[in-house]
């Protein structure tokens, strides 16, 4: 009897140990404990998953700051949320005022990549819900960066690309020596000219098609467009094998709102750099 007691206590604790990661300083799951909305409800269950009963457009929030000061994520890739079942509306992180990564309705996780982006002082992270919907979150952590990438200018100048007024072509040429993997960096600023403004988008498709890429389909909203931070400077795709095929063949186009686009670069993962003390 008290082999088995012990074996059961075994697996109890086995099975707890799986669900959570407290003491994981990556894992920020337990910080989420706040909403924007008054009237938007949170609740924790015993495995740490989390129920949202969410408006549209108000915030599940995880203030994040140590000592009541922003803290310094500069040392990390992304930041990736786990569902415990597929979304039923488009979601979006947002991190401070800085970074704003769209998800479709039906996904399982979804990560919001730092890349390029000035994180040295985030204060606080927010999942929102495009309508009115309960969503079950049941991890969100951290990703330390441990990536270089090495860049090639493809496309210089400045284009403002105002009310869908303006945009540019990068010639099919520049993707001849693409491979998969390799991410498509567009460096802009966001026109803040109007106060009233809330939002900045970038759309990026094959030349002379409607069709968006592959590499970012997951972040787009319902008419294909990445959403901007306000004081985000820097955007970037993966390319997929079927995106260098058509960018090979078409080119990219880019246009949107209220972003001015001054640099197109192509990276290419580097190699991480070696620990001298192992």
């Amino acid at each position: 009897m008290k082999t088995i007691c012990i074996m059961a206590a075994c697996a109890l604790f086995a099975s707890c140990s799986l669900n959570l990661h407290p003491d994981d300083e990556n894992n920020l799951t337990s910080k989420f404990n706040g909403t924007w909305n008054i009237h938007e409800g949170i609740d924790r269950d015993i495995n740490g998953v989390i129920t949202y009963n969410a408006l549209p457009w108000g915030g599940l929030v995880a203030s994040v700051k140590e000592r009541n000061m922003p803290v310094d994520w500069s040392g990390y890739e992304s930041i990736t949320f786990e569902f415990e079942e597929p979304t039923k509306v488009p979601t979006q992180i947002m991190i401070s005022d800085k970074l704003k990564t769209m998800g479709k309705a039906g996904i399982t996780s979804m990560t919001c990549y730092f890349d390029g982006q000035d994180l040295t002082s985030v204060d606080e992270v927010a999942l929102q819900s495009s309508d009115t919907s309960t969503i079950l979150v049941k991890n969100v952590f951290l990703t330390p960066g441990r990536s270089t990438w090495e860049s090639t200018p493809i496309w210089e100048g400045n284009c403002a690309l105002g009310n869908w007024e303006s945009g540019f072509v990068v010639k099919p040429e520049q993707f001849i020596s693409a491979i998969e993997g390799d991410k498509i960096e567009i460096l802009f600023n966001t026109d803040t000219s109007d106060p009233n403004r809330g939002y900045w988008l970038l759309k990026t498709v094959y030349n002379e098609t409607d069709k968006t890429l592959e590499g970012n389909e997951n972040e787009l909203n319902e008419w294909g467009c990445a959403m901007m931070g306000k004081a985000s400077t820097t955007y970037r795709i993966m390319l997929t094998a079927n995106d260098i095929k058509n960018l090979r063949k078409n080119g990219l186009f880019v246009n949107g709102y209220y972003t001015i686009v001054s640099q197109i670069n192509l990276l290419r993962r580097g190699l991480a750099p070696v620990d001298s003390e192992q």
